[in-house]
Order: C-alpha cells, then sequence, then structure tokens
C-alpha cells in the first residue's frame, strides 16, 4: 500500500514540478536563457518526482497511522473532548473570518480558512493537553466515559505476581476495571525463571504460574501491554511512568515502590494494606479460644494464631503449649508488619 502511495506521490510531484516549472520559467522572463530553460525544467520536474515520492508517506500514511493509533488508545471522554475542541475552535475561526474577509484580494481569500484551521488545532491541542481535568466530567456524564485517575487501569508489578494472592483477589471480582501486565514485568518474571538461583527461580517460576492462572480465572479482564520503556532502566521506574502515562493504579505489595508512586500521585492499590484491612476485628475484653504453638521473647510468655494469621501473645500461655486455652483480650496493637494482639488465658 505503501509503494501504491508514493509512486502516486511521484506522478502528482511530476505534474506539479512540471507547472511550477513552466511558472518561473515564465516569470523569469529573458533571466533565463533558451539554452538553459530545458535543462531548468527538468531539474525542477525530476526534484518535484524525487520529493512527492519520498515525502508523501510522511504527509500522509505516517500522520494517518498516528491518528488511528491514538484515537484507538482514547476513551470515549477523550475523543468527545478532542472533537468539542476543534468544533470550537472552528467557530471561533468563523468569527474571526467575517472582519478578515472583508479585506478583499488573496489575503482575504486565505486567511479566513488559514486562521480556522491554526484556531481549530489550537483548541485541539489545549483540551488535550487539560484532559486530566476536563475528561473526568466528561467520562462521568458518556456512557463508557473512561475516568482519569486510574479507576479503569490497573498495572500489575512483579511482587504481587509472584505474592499469588492477587489471583485470590482476581476471582472475587473486586477489582474493577482492566488489569494490565506490562511486558517488561513478563520479561522480569522470565529472567528470574531463568536465574541459576533455585530459591530466585522456584519465585520466577510461581510468578509465571500465577500470571498463568490470573489471565484464567480472573472475572477482570488481564491484558498485556507491549510498551517497553527502553529509556528507563529500572522496572519499577517503568511501571511509575507507564502508570503516569496511562492514569492507571499500581497493584503492588513493594513498600517501596508504593511510597514512590504515592509521592508522584499515583494511585496504589497494595496487597498488603488490603489483608490487613480484611482482618477480623479485635477489642479489649473480648473471649476466643486460641492454640499456643510457641513461647513467646518474654519469660512466661505464649504465642498462637488467629486463622487470618493474627499473632495473639498470651501472658502466662507458655504453661499452655500445643493446647488450646480460653484467652481475654487485653490490648491490640498496630504496627507496620500488621496487628498484633495482647491477651490473658480466662482464668487467669
Amino acid at each position: 500500500m505503501t509503494k501504491i502511495i508514493q509512486l502516486v506521490g511521484a506522478l502528482l510531484g511530476t505534474f506539479f514540478g512540471f507547472g511550477l516549472g513552466l511558472l518561473i520559467l515564465e516569470r523569469a522572463g529573458g533571466g533565463i536563457s533558451q539554452a538553459n530553460r530545458p535543462a531548468f525544467l527538468v531539474a525542477v520536474v525530476v526534484a518535484s518526482l524525487l520529493f512527492g515520492y519520498l515525502a508523501i508517506p510522511y504527509i500522509t500514511v505516517r500522520p494517518a497511522r498516528w491518528a488511528v493509533d491514538r484515537l484507538a488508545q482514547a476513551g470515549a471522554g477523550e475523543f468527545a473532548l478532542g472533537v468539542a475542541g476543534i468544533v470550537i475552535g472552528l467557530l471561533m475561526g468563523v468569527l474571526a473570518g467575517i472582519p478578515l474577509s472583508a479585506i478583499g484580494g488573496t489575503a482575504g481569500s486565505i486567511l479566513p480558512p488559514t486562521v480556522a484551521i491554526v484556531l481549530a488545532l489550537g483548541m485541539l491541542g489545549a483540551t488535550l493537553y487539560k484532559r486530566d481535568v476536563l475528561v473526568p466530567a466528561i467520562g462521568g456524564i458518556l456512557p463508557g466515559g473512561r475516568r482519569r485517575g486510574g479507576s479503569q487501569l490497573v498495572v500489575v508489578d512483579t511482587s504481587s505476581v509472584i505474592d499469588g494472592r492477587i489471583v485470590d483477589v482476581g476471582r472475587t471480582g473486586f477489582i474493577l476495571g482492566t488489569l494490565v501486565v506490562p511486558r517488561f514485568v513478563l520479561d522480569e518474571l522470565q529472567r528470574i525463571a531463568d536465574s541459576p538461583d533455585a530459591m530466585r527461580r522456584n519465585r520466577g517460576r510461581r510468578g509465571l504460574e500465577m500470571l498463568a492462572a490470573l489471565q484464567k480465572d480472573s472475572l477482570s479482564p488481564v491484558e498485556v501491554s507491549e510498551e517497553t520503556y527502553p529509556e528507563i532502566g529500572e522496572v519499577d521506574a517503568k511501571l511509575v511512568a507507564f502508570a503516569r502515562d496511562h492514569h492507571a493504579a499500581i497493584l503492588t505489595n513493594d513498600f517501596n515502590l508504593n511510597r514512590v508512586a504515592e509521592i508522584q500521585g499515583i494511585r496504589v492499590l497494595n496487597l498488603n494494606e488490603l489483608a490487613n484491612a480484611i482482618k477480623a476485628v479485635v477489642h479489649p475484653g473480648e473471649e476466643m479460644t486460641v492454640k499456643i504453638i510457641q513461647e513467646g521473647k518474654e519469660p512466661g510468655q505464649g504465642v498462637g494464631y488467629l486463622d487470618d494469621g493474627t499473632m495473639i501473645v498470651v501472658e502466662g500461655g507458655s504453661s499452655f503449649l500445643e493446647r488450646e486455652v480460653g484467652i481475654t483480650v487485653t490490648r491490640v496493637l498496630q504496627t507496620v508488619a500488621g496487628r498484633m494482639i495482647f491477651a490473658q488465658p480466662r482464668d487467669a
């Protein structure tokens, strides 16, 4: 298809060059001698032919492909915003063209359409530049409008895939929108799976298995993005750049990535915070039964765990090792590592 367009461009360039050469020769009068006129005309035609053959793809095909790609990636809100910007710019051009057309002559014919096109392109650029502010409002009105801010796209981090809990979360349907796995995340999982270190190799293979299970079982759609950001070295930096460019949230359990993304205004879905948030709420004075499985750090302490993994430290519980004992909660402590419960035996 490109070759056909280039041949058409060469043909149009030939006709244009021939007409341009004749016009120049007519205007030049005696400035170009009769002996040099054929060579001058051939030179103009050849130059126009080459220009038409070489430049026509950059004028037609490539801009068209760029426009099609942009339209394919744009949501309903962005598309409506661009159309609105062009329409407003054209209306402004019509209003500005009324006094300009009164000038008359060549200027009166050329200036109105030129000003209209410039204003339309200017309004298109201005509205798209401020799309982060304008699209959320449009996205809430139009059916299928995509809100900026990451409510529709969730980019998956390598650590969250290896962790495996993402598969269970995906099966619940609590993730609204589309899970996106960038190509560089897949590449990192592949590198880890091919590592000579046995532990890293097992983690990488587990990540690939979890990703396959996620694609199979998740209620949310899972897509693979081919964007790689070769100019950026670290995978975490690539994730942040991808999330920023696509207005997506990041799904991770990496503490450092969490903080870096939040500093840059990117929404983060942290699996560890989710796990802590859905743990059972326990208040001082509540009674329950727990199995003491080990001694605590302090003398006489026993340690047990709830079903969700919450640690319970029982004062005087060391005498109940490997036994279930009724306890009364005395204190609940929230730490960076999670929730910790202190209790004492009920009969104490």
